[in-house]
C-alpha cells in the first residue's frame, strides 16, 4: 500500500526544460497524458505519442529519471518511479510581422514553454511536493495579496 504523504525520506528528483519551442496548450495535452503515472509506463506513452512535444518530454522524463538514480543508487529502473508533478508554464513569445495587403503588418506571435517534471518513489499529489501555496499561486502577484485579504474578512 503506497503512502499518500511525503515523508523526510522521501526521494523527489526534477528536471526543468526551458524555452522549447512548442506552445503551452500543445505541450500540455502531452504532459496531461503522464501525470500520475509510473514513469516506465509514462516514458512508453511517450516514446509512442503522436503529438511533437511528445519527444521533448520523453527526453525530460529520461533526465528527470537519471536524476533520482544519482540521489539514490538503491534504484534500479524507472519502474520504481511515480511522475508526481509535471507542469508546463509560458515562456518567452517571439513578435513577428508578416507583410499583408496594403502595407499593413500582420502580428505574429511565436510561444515557447517552459516544461518541469518531478519524480518520486512515492505516489504523492503535486499539491504535496509544490514549493508555493496554492493561495498565493497566481500569475498576477497584485491578486494574490487581494485573495489573501478576502481569505481573512
Amino acid at each position: 500500500m503506497a503512502n499518500t504523504t511525503p515523508q523526510a525520506d522521501t526521494l523527489i528528483a526534477r528536471a526543468i526544460l526551458r524555452d522549447i519551442r512548442h506552445t503551452p496548450q500543445k505541450a500540455r495535452r502531452v504532459v496531461d497524458l503522464v501525470r500520475g503515472m509510473r514513469a516506465d509506463e509514462a516514458l512508453n506513452v511517450l516514446k509512442f505519442a503522436p503529438q511533437a512535444a511528445g519527444s521533448d518530454v520523453y527526453t525530460l522524463l529520461n533526465s528527470a529519471v537519471a536524476n533520482a538514480k544519482a540521489k539514490n543508487p538503491a534504484i534500479r529502473d524507472a519502474s520504481e518511479l511515480w511522475v508526481v508533478e509535471a507542469l508546463v508554464d509560458e515562456g518567452r513569445t517571439m513578435k513577428r510581422f508578416r507583410p499583408r495587403a496594403q502595407g499593413r503588418g500582420f502580428r505574429i506571435l511565436k510561444r515557447s514553454s517552459h516544461i518541469s517534471v518531478a519524480v518520486s518513489d512515492v505516489k504523492a499529489t503535486s499539491k504535496s511536493i509544490s514549493r508555493t501555496s496554492t493561495k498565493t499561486q497566481t500569475r498576477n502577484p497584485k491578486r494574490a495579496d487581494d485573495s489573501a485579504k478576502g481569505a481573512t474578512k
